[in-house]
């Protein structure tokens, strides 16, 4: 119970960080995603951080073609499931890489397909889209990558000196 609520509480304290003045996409989403896919049982790795996402969205206010935005929120999730029992500093740089440019195709494309702005209908016009959007995929990368280190590197650190945050191994029958 204390690892479920320790992970809990990350998660909420990253998602209301969302709240905080910060620059333009530079923000704990993908972070979120990752760690929940990483550490929280499968039944949760999903709906805890989307619920995260859903109630500081409630505050930030939610906007044309979010869905999208959910959708690359749960890929980058799936990601963090390809974490699991996998996780290192290197494993976790490259999920946040991974998440970053996951989550930039994503809703890049729903921004051009929900005419959030209007690009022609073309491929041009996603190519377009996404070009306009690349300075945007330098915040995420550095504030992905930047939540991701507190946020696993705040676990990791807590599950030393916390023994009750270690993963419970499952006896085995002989």
């Amino acid at each position: 119970m204390t690892r479920y609520l320790f992970t809990f509480g990350l998660i909420l304290f990253a998602a209301f960080s969302r709240l905080l003045p910060h620059p333009d996409n530079m923000a704990p989403i993908c972070a979120i995603a990752l760690f929940g896919g990483a550490y929280l049982d499968k039944k949760h790795a999903f709906v805890v951080p989307l619920a995260a996402m859903v109630i500081s969205d409630y505050f930030i206010g939610y906007y044309s073609g979010i869905q999208w935005t959910y959708a690359a929120f749960l890929a980058v999730g799936a990601i963090g499931l390809l974490l699991r029992d996998r996780v290192s500093a290197g494993t976790v740089f490259g999920g946040s890489i991974a998440g970053s440019i996951a989550f930039f195709v994503i809703s890049n494309f729903g921004v051009w397909a929900s005419h959030v702005v209007s690009y022609p209908m073309t491929f041009a016009g996603l190519v377009n889209c996404y070009v306009q959007a690349i300075p945007y995929l330098r915040n995420s990368l550095i504030g992905d990558m930047g939540y991701a280190a507190v946020l696993f590197g705040s676990y990791e650190i807590a599950k030393r000196y916390v023994p009750a945050l270690k993963p419970q191994l499952q006896s085995q029958a002989v």
